[in-house]
């Protein structure tokens, strides 16, 4: 039938339209900033740094290792390496950034800095309203804007949060088993046999280091 389409899209609206007296559910608009519409736990914006514990600057999960200002497409990431060591989540010692800027303007997020970091160090954030008077260094954000608490991840993306942390702490049982078996085959393996001294006699010589050559053969006695 012609026009069953448009009456069909018609009664929909109609619908909506008189529920929305009814259910808070049915309403499309969202009365912004006063309401805000949850987030889904998949959705991504700009990326942020976790880090463990109370203090932000020692808890830094990233060892500088720069895989995501390398393969960043629009190469809006910029890292400085650390001259000196901090132990690591394993107690490892591993260098850190020194310098760790992320310029908001350019970055597209793609999410692809989470996905080549191979320590867990960098997340994507939820929070989108980071607009600025400025419009220059207002929009690099520095490491201390970035670092965010192991907590805070959890708060906005509790089942990631958690694989996370599970992966981490089987990584650092497994080093810390490795380490013991280490030990324990460095204990217990017997101690190494003396070397020999060489020997200073001349070849084909059957005498010990030091003792006298053996007494010429007497001639036999003709027949």
């Amino acid at each position: 039938m012609i026009g069953l389409g448009i009456l069909k899209g018609m009664a929909v609206t109609a619908r909506n339209f008189v529920g929305s007296y009814f259910e808070k559910d049915r309403l499309i608009t969202v009365q912004y900033p006063e309401e805000r519409t949850p987030l889904a736990e998949n959705y991504r914006n700009f990326p942020f740094l976790p880090y463990d514990g109370d203090d932000a600057e020692a808890g830094l999960r990233c060892v500088a290792c720069k895989i995501c200002e390398k393969e960043c497409p629009p190469q809006c990431i910029y890292i400085i390496k650390s001259e000196d060591k901090k132990p690591d989540y394993m107690g490892k010692p591993q260098f850190y950034p020194a310098v760790f800027d992320i310029d908001i303007s350019v970055c597209m997020s793609c999410q692809i800095c989470v996905e080549v970091c191979p320590f867990e160090a960098i997340k994507m954030d939820k929070v989108y309203e980071l607009s600025r008077r400025e419009r220059f260094d207002a929009l690099l954000l520095r490491k201390s804007d970035l670092a965010k608490s192991n907590e805070y991840y959890h708060s906005i993306c509790p089942t990631d949060a958690a694989d996370v942390d599970a992966k981490l702490a089987e990584a650092a049982e497994a080093a810390a088993k490795k380490k013991a078996a280490a030990a324990a085959a460095a204990s217990a393996s017997p101690a190494s046999p003396p070397a020999s001294s060489p020997s200073t006699s001349a070849p084909g010589s059957t005498s010990a280091p030091g003792a006298a050559p053996p007494a010429p053969a007497p001639p036999s006695e003709p027949a």
